[in-house]
Order: C-alpha cells, then structure tokens, then sequence
C-alpha cells in the first residue's frame, strides 16, 4: 500500500497566553495518522534554527519525518471565546519549492496543510501533483502572507486550483471565497471533491455535484480545537484512499476528531 503525506510548515502556536506549543498541519495531522495506523509521511519544514524545539514533539509521534530547514517559521497567538477564535499572525513560515518535495514519490494522497497563501505556490502544487491526488487547506487562498491581525481576502492565484483534487475550507473561508457556500458557489471553484467545515455545527461535502450536511458530535466547550481541521483531514484523506466515498469518509473522520479533542482534554 502507497503511503499519504502530510506536507506543510511547523509553526509555534501561542493559545490564550500560555507558553507557546508546536503546531501546523504536520504535527497536528501526525496525531491522527497515528491513531489510525495507516502507513504515512510527514514532511516538515521550519527554520533551521528552531529546529530543536519544533521537530522533536513531531517525531515523538512516530511517524517518518522529512525535515526542511528554512529561514522563518510560522507564529501565531490564538484567543478562543467558546467556538469564537482570533487570531494574530507573528511571523510567517518559508515558501515550499519543488526542490523541498524529494522524498515524497511513494505517497498517493497528500494533505497540503498550507498556513498561508506564500507557503505553496502553484508551481510547487503542480510539481506535487504529478500521479498522485491532493488536498489542500483554503487557509492558503484567504490568508495574506503579512504579519498581524488575521484579516482574510480571496486575493489568491486562481492557478493553484487546477492542482487540488480536495479542498478543505473552513466556514469562514469558504464566504471568502465564494459567499454563500451552496452547490452552485462551490462548484464555480472547479474543484470536483469540497469538504466545507462549521466546527460544533457539522460540515459540507460537496461531490458528484451534489451538496451533502453532516452534523458534529456535541463536545464540551472546554475542548481545545486547534489543529481540529487537519486532523480532520487526515482522517478524511485515509478514509477516501482505503475506499470510502466523499459523505462516509467526512463522516468517520469527523467522529475521530472528536475522539482526538476528548483526549486532549483528558
């Protein structure tokens, strides 16, 4: 069985004050592919010199990590008000080049975790996709490449769509992007498989052209989500390559996040 990927920036995440943590769709996507045992690569990349403080709790998880040294890594402080999140951008992550990607020719599926829009350029997502299919996180359409307040626009390349295979967009993401997240909007993107997520209300699949709502399992509002939308396509991901379709697959994955938050929080 061909491997997944997870490909993306490492970041250090500051949540409501506290000390920062290792963050980014690598690390947070590892914890799901651990738990479900599928066969998996992580490719990370971060600043060369925070090297000893960001890979370490990635390889601790024990899957095979490629690491990329840059010259940045990506920071972020969070403050959450229940399901309410703000965000601050304090320094963005390196550009990923085709040159980054050696190491990865065996993987079937890879998750683009990307954090922001200069993390992966189309050129890079083309040479990414060659035989294999992609899902990507729309934070790397809304999200400018500048530091502070989080403010999103849809000024992205549209290039970078011809690539994806899977678009993962969060509620606020999609209304960037598209408006109001129907059948018709999101069909425009020319993207075949959509997964629109609403955090504790549940999510969208959009595929075959059709629009599908899957409700979310009530959690207790204690429950740190960071990290919640890569672990959900993690999941997702390992779902869809074992065979699942679109609305099943969404559906399993949406129950293992909600697995992964309870034990964080125990």
């Amino acid at each position: 069985m061909r491997p997944l990927a997870v490909v993306g920036n490492l970041s250090l995440d500051r949540v409501d004050g506290g000390e920062p943590r290792v963050g980014g769709a690598p690390f947070h996507a590892a914890r799901a592919l651990r738990v479900l045992g599928r066969p998996a690569i992580v490719a990370a990349k971060g600043a060369e010199a925070d090297r000893r403080l960001v890979l370490p709790p990635l390889v601790r998880l024990g899957l095979p990590v490629l690491w990329r040294g840059g010259d940045s890594t990506a920071a972020f402080s969070f403050h959450y008000a229940g399901s309410l999140r703000s965000m601050v951008v304090d320094a963005l992550g390196p550009a990923w080049t085709p040159a980054d990607l050696r190491g990865l020719e065996r993987a079937s599926w890879v998750h683009v975790g990307a954090l922001a829009r200069s993390d992966f350029p189309a050129e890079t997502l083309a040479v990414l996709a060659r035989d294999r299919r992609l899902s990507f996180d729309g934070q790397g359409l809304v999200r400018p490449a500048r530091t502070g307040p989080l403010a999103l626009d849809d000024d992205y390349d549209p290039e970078v769509l011809r690539h994806i295979s899977v678009l993962k967009l969060a509620e606020e993401e999609a209304r960037v992007v598209v408006g109001e997240p129907d059948a018709e909007a999101l069909a425009s993107l020319g993207v075949a498989e959509i997964v629109v997520t609403f955090g504790s209300d549940g999510s969208l699949v959009f595929a075959e052209g059709r629009l599908e709502r899957l409700p979310a399992r009530t959690l207790d509002d204690e429950v740190d989500p960071t990290g919640a939308g890569d672990a959900f396509m993690a999941a997702y991901l390992v779902s869809r390559s074992s065979g699942y379709a679109p609305l099943p697959a969404a559906r399993r994955a949406s129950e293992i996040v909600a697995d992964l938050l309870g034990r964080r929080l125990s």
